[in-house]
């Protein structure tokens, strides 16, 4: 690790904590003798989303917060809520491989957001599943009241 203050090449860690998925470690300077820090964090691989027509794209979790942000808009769900539904989310996608159909995430939103607040989830539900008229919306309230 290069020293940012005079560029000497080496260093020593004087501290190391984990937070979450972030590692920060306190360095020293061996030349000068200054200390800064560092943090790193998990470069994962691109995860391919299929897609209904069969093209592949590469996964973007900002799409994912955007249809959530839409869903929970005047909500009673917070910032945190939503950056750990998208975390928990991703996290399955990892696990499930290099692809996944985007019709898999789809559900995986729709599983988080009924946990969490039914009004979203109808929200979101409308859009995904692509309701035409109010017997959809019915169709889906029923579920819920009887779940």
């Amino acid at each position: 690790m290069q020293c940012p203050f005079c560029l000497h090449e080496e260093t020593k860690v004087t501290d190391k904590r984990d937070a979450g998925k972030i590692t920060r470690r306190r360095r020293e300077c061996l030349k000068c003798g200054k200390r800064f820090s560092t943090h790193e964090n998990v470069e994962w691989s691109e995860i391919k989303v299929i897609k209904k027509g069969g093209q592949r794209e590469v996964f973007d979790r900002k799409k994912i917060k955007s249809g959530i942000i839409k869903a929970c808009e005047k909500r009673p769900v917070s910032d945190e809520r939503i950056e750990k539904m998208i975390n928990s989310i991703e996290e399955k996608l990892r696990k499930r491989g290099k692809e996944v159909k985007s019709e898999f995430i789809g559900e995986l939103v729709s599983k988080e957001l009924k946990k969490i607040d039914k009004v979203a989830y109808i929200r979101f539900a409308s859009v995904y599943r692509d309701f035409t008229d109010i017997s959809d919306f019915k169709k889906e309230i029923r579920g819920l009241i009887k779940g």
